[in-house]
């Protein structure tokens, strides 16, 4: 196997680095020599060369992260708010996954619809790959990609068969100690003539976990009840597939799920996602012929049932009424599509195209009764074009530059239209100084349309809530600077980033939806660096990020995407003993602690620093080289703390509390193919 195949030459990140290694034969325990650094690796932009994250499939399969937290638990850069399912919020430098370009297998995933309500969140057991373009994203990574790209990649037949075989199947089986309970996956696959077909299932039941203080968490049991599906077509060059995703998550929670309010009780929650796509590829691409054409249809339901809260009435006896933040039905509906070709010539590849999409958005607070109830239909509908290049040229330079122009329209809830369209711009270019070292520099401005965003205030406004007639788009500006270094068995990079934002829209009016006023920006440094000793390897990441809002440190109150995080940090280490099969790690995550803010009505109270350290043991019995049995331990010294970019305590309404982290898990699992 080829190194430069694994690791991507260019500053890889310290999670990439580690389980590609740990996919090496473990009887060969050899020096390894790293190929000197590009920011254009095979044609395509490598995205760690300049700040992001690459997660790939043997990382994930070393990892077998249970959910979205453990799946960037070894990048300092990337930050996942805790909780239980639908709480989780995944945020790249202090900002919410919301203001990048979000893809599973290319379906740009929505907004999140409420700021207590986490991110679109993919089940990690169906995942391939991941990549995280932090700043300037190309121009092929979607329409309003403000501070990146995130791609989520799912997994199929032909990732999973090996050479000469043509059925096969792999389940896993896991059980945890403090809530975490059962979780199981089965998948079967294979191939046939031109067609190639996987489906896959996967489930969690479990309970409510403890924190590092021994003190349940409500809302937080485990509830996902996932399917994958994809069947493909090959004939003649050509290539169709289908793909089908099917997510649910079903369980109490706390109303505001990422918050605990004084008194809180759980109530049901349903949080749903379906999506088709069918996509069409050349399986014999030319310099000049090298398509893909698809169309998707996705669908996103979140639904609080009616529930009603205890009160008192004048006379001190019990009533019940409709609680004032329940009752709720958001829904999404999408459809759209990309039709672009990449040409090849002699010093890169240049791929072009259009894109499309039509979203529709409704809203119900139908548990409000019958004189207030009120029903909110709105949609935007989006066309681009766009041209993305990247070079490669002998002496030493390496560039990727790209725009497109984007059309944008906003139908509110009474019928009124806003339209508008713009140009978005973006290019890196690099210098590599010799084989260890290349320096580089990024820019872009994206223009972003209406960021609707946080639509979820909508349930909660009265008929008199109307868009301001003036209602204007988005912008965002990114610069970054760095280097990239690399020796015989290590490497290392650094990137300064600034990402500024502005033109999202306020809901938090009574009567008007209008732009906020304030220039949002994330602001610092990354760094990171891996070492090769043979069976040991480690590796290192550190962040710092400024974020503000017109120059004042934003609130922890996940209200407009943006949170404080400070400074983070992760060390690990993997260690093979290739006599027993076996292989150890551990890994540390720390986080520095964030002052005391107060306003004019509320205080945020210090976040404490917190160290965690987590720790597993893999072992495959030689006997039988597809199970694979795998030990860990989360959060060994029980540790109590709540995660960065996470609701802060606070003394609003009596007093907020945190979703705290899970206190100690042991998990004990197996993993078989066939």
């Amino acid at each position: 196997m080829k190194l430069r195949r694994i690791l991507p030459l260019a500053g890889v990140s310290s999670l990439a680095l580690a389980t590609a290694l740990y996919a090496q034969d473990n009887q060969n325990a050899e020096t390894v020599v790293l190929n000197p650094i590009t920011l254009v690796a095979d044609g395509q932009e490598n995205v760690e060369a300049t700040g992001g994250v690459s997660v790939t499939p043997e990382d994930i399969e070393a990892l077998q992260p249970a959910d979205v937290s453990e799946l960037f638990a070894r990048e300092s850069s990337i930050t996942v708010s805790g909780g239980g399912g639908p709480a989780k919020k995944v945020s790249v430098f202090g900002i919410e996954q919301s203001l990048l370009a979000v893809t599973v297998d290319g379906v740009p995933q929505a907004q999140t619809s409420w700021h207590h309500t986490g991110s679109n969140v993919i089940d990690p057991a169906f995942l391939k790959s991941v990549e995280v373009e932090a700043g300037a994203a190309a121009a092929d990574s979607g329409f309003a990609a403000a501070a990146g790209a995130l791609r989520y990649e799912t997994v199929g037949a032909l990732d999973l068969l090996e050479a000469g075989q043509n059925v096969g199947g792999r389940a896993a089986l896991s059980y945890g100690s403090n809530g975490r309970g059962f979780s199981g996956s089965l998948a079967g696959y294979g191939r046939s003539g031109g067609f190639d077909w996987f489906i896959m299932a996967h489930g969690s039941n479990g309970d409510n976990y403890d924190n590092g203080d021994g003190k349940e968490v409500l809302g937080t049991e485990p509830a996902a009840r996932n399917v994958l599906a994809k069947l493909g077509y090959e004939f003649e060059g050509h290539r169709i597939e289908l793909g089908l995703e099917r997510s649910r998550d079903e369980a109490d929670r706390l109303i505001k799920a990422n918050m605990g309010l004084a008194g809180d009780e759980v109530h049901p929650l349903k949080v749903s996602r379906d999506t088709v796509k069918l996509t069409y590829t050349s399986t014999e691409p030319t310099d000049m012929w090298d398509p893909e054409v698809s169309l998707y249809f996705s669908q996103y339901e979140y639904w609080r049932p009616n529930y009603l809260t205890l009160r008192r009435d004048e006379n001190g006896d019990p009533t019940y009424v409709s609680a004032n933040n329940g009752n709720a039905i958001f829904e999404e509906e999408q459809f759209g599509g990309k039709v672009q070709n990449t040409f090849t010539i002699n010093t890169g590849k240049i791929t072009a195209g259009v894109d499309f999409n039509q979203h529709d958005y409704a809203t119900d607070n139908y548990g409000a009764g019958n004189n207030n109830r009120r029903y909110r239909n709105f949609s935007t509908s989006q066309i681009g074009v766009f041209a993305q290049g990247r070079f490669e040229f002998q002496n030493g330079f390496s560039l990727s530059t790209g725009a497109r122009y984007d059309a944008h329209r906003f139908t509110d809830w009474n019928g009124e239209r806003f339209s508008d369209s713009g140009a978005s711009v973006n290019g890196t270019l690099a210098y590599r100084v010799n084989d260890s070292i290349e320096v580089f520099a990024g820019a872009s401005r994206t223009w972003l349309g209406y960021v609707i965003g946080d639509y979820g205030y909508v349930h909660a406004r009265s008929n008199a809530f109307v868009t301001d007639p003036n209602l204007d788009t988005g912008t965002a500006k990114n610069l970054k600077v760095g280097a990239n270094f690399n020796g015989d068995a290590w490497q290392a990079g650094i990137t300064v980033f600034d990402t500024k934002i502005d033109g999202l829209l306020s809901y938090e009016s009574s009567t008007l939806l209008t732009n906020r006023t304030e220039e949002y920006r994330s602001k610092g440094v990354t760094l990171h660096g891996t070492y090769d000793f043979g069976n040991t390897r480690i590796g290192a990441s550190f962040t710092k990020a400024d974020v503000t809002g017109d120059g004042d440190d934003v609130l922890p109150n996940n209200g407009v995407y943006f949170m404080p995080v400070g400074e983070t940090a992760t060390l690990w280490v993997d260690h093979e003993l290739p006599a027993w099969n076996t292989v150890l790690g551990a890994s540390v995550e720390w986080a520095g602690s964030i002052d005391e803010r107060v306003t004019s009505t509320t205080t945020y109270y210090k976040q404490p620093s917190y160290t965690v350290v987590n720790a597993y043991a893999e072992w495959t019995p030689q006997a039988y080289e597809n199970v694979a049995v795998r030990l860990s331990v989360d959060n060994l010294f029980d540790k109590n703390y709540y995660e960065r970019s996470g609701y802060a305590a606070n003394d609003r309404n009596g007093g907020i509390e945190p979703v705290w982290a899970p206190g100690r898990t042991i998990t004990l699992g197996t993993t078989m193919k066939f």
